[in-house]
């Protein structure tokens, strides 16, 4: 696998991109001003649809085709006991997905959107039946509380492969929006190593409480977290040295995981063909947090769905300069969930956008002029 120079072409077409798209939004505001409706009404909504269209560079964007791509993996972190379940759930979830028996799985039913669902290291004990993409580089990554998760090259060859991936689907099928999505036992630890790294925080501050574990699993987790920056201070230390895209691969490789190699990956591959990239929770935000550190610019493709319980997501989004998520409903899970439910919003939005009558098309009296009052001397 040529991985660095498929990298490199890719950040290439991104920075080419003008996004936003400023035509195509002022496009679709003119559009949003003359619908059936008071000004801005819709909220949100709107803005969303106004996002979408300056991302794909069109002022009517439609999401005929919708996918959430989710990327498993295990972690040699788990051996620490920082998570409330068995590193084997990994896999069985993984055939949970395949089977059709997830949140994800029910959510993407619900809202016609495409799962795929990929190995990129899952430690499997036997061979997993269905149409599982097969992306693995290891049965797992290094334990990052002893040293660095993965080579250099082990993580440019993910972040490469997460683009393969995206490219792949897309010229089979395109799609016209894509939400992240993840599995494995142990990736909210390197997520939070990573978070704490990369914004120099301490772990306490960034450490949330996972699968649901319990005190002294919170106080072991933020423990392992600060031994993963001490036993890596100074690969951690050279990687606040490097500019893009190095930047990035570097901290993926110190603590990352391969599942979120793989994602932003897909992040980047998304970015490169235009189409919006929703986030879900802290994992598939480190994800977009490492691809902004390969390429600055994929921040401008982004769509925080919600706000994970999680104190690293907040973070992340802050670091991403996201003001706010969609939707606050206390959603701690992964797998794209949350992203599932925001596709499902960005859709109704570019919908209202393109299907609602104006005021003329409906023959509705638009707004009265203001009513002039003459100054009393």
């Amino acid at each position: 696998m040529n991985s660095q120079p498929l990298i490199n072409n890719t950040i290439k077409k991104i920075v080419s991109l003008q996004v936003p798209h400023q035509q195509s939004i002022d496009a679709a505001v003119r559009r949003q001003s003359q619908l059936t409706k008071p000004e801005g009404a819709l909220g949100k909504l709107e803005i969303l649809a106004e996002f979408i269209a300056g991302v794909a560079a069109v002022p009517n964007p439609t999401l005929h085709r919708k996918t959430i791509m989710l990327a498993a993996a295990d972690h040699g972190v788990a051996k620490e006991g920082v998570s409330a379940y068995p590193q084997e759930v990994t896999e069985q979830m993984v055939k949970n997905f395949l089977e059709g028996g997830a949140a994800i799985n029910v959510l993407a039913n619900s809202f016609k959107i495409d799962v795929k669902v990929i190995d990129a290291g899952i430690n499997i004990s036997s061979p997993i039946k269905g149409r599982l993409v097969q992306a693995s580089l290891g049965k797992g990554t290094n334990n990052i509380a002893l040293g660095y998760a993965m080579s250099y090259t082990k993580a440019t060859d993910a972040i490469a492969r997460g683009i393969e991936i995206f490219l792949e689907a897309h010229a089979e099928n395109p799609t016209n929006i894509i939400g992240l999505g993840e599995m494995g036992i142990g990736n909210t630890t390197s997520a939070a190593a990573l978070i704490s790294a990369i914004g120099r925080l301490k772990p306490a501050t960034v450490v949330g409480w996972g699968t649901g574990i319990n005190p002294s699993q919170f106080n072991m987790k933020v423990a392992v977290v600060e031994q993963a920056l001490d036993v890596n201070k100074d690969l951690i230390d050279d990687a606040h040295l490097m500019t893009s895209p190095e930047k990035g691969i570097s901290f993926l490789a110190v603590l990352g995981g391969f599942e979120i190699g793989i994602l932003t990956g897909i992040a980047l591959g998304a970015a490169a063909n235009r189409v919006p990239i929703v986030i879900d929770g802290v994992i598939s935000g480190t994800a977009v947090l490492l691809a902004s550190l390969v390429t600055p610019g994929i921040k401008n493709f982004t769509i925080p769905s919600h706000l994970s319980p999680e104190p690293g997501h907040k973070i992340v989004l802050e670091m991403l300069e996201h003001k706010e998520a969609i939707f606050d409903l206390q959603m701690r899970l992964g797998e794209g969930s949350g992203a599932a439910l925001a596709i499902n919003l960005c859709d109704v939005a570019c919908q209202l956008l393109n299907n609602m009558s104006t005021f003329a098309e409906a023959a509705v009296s638009t707004r009265s002029p203001a009513i002039k009052t003459e100054e009393h001397k």
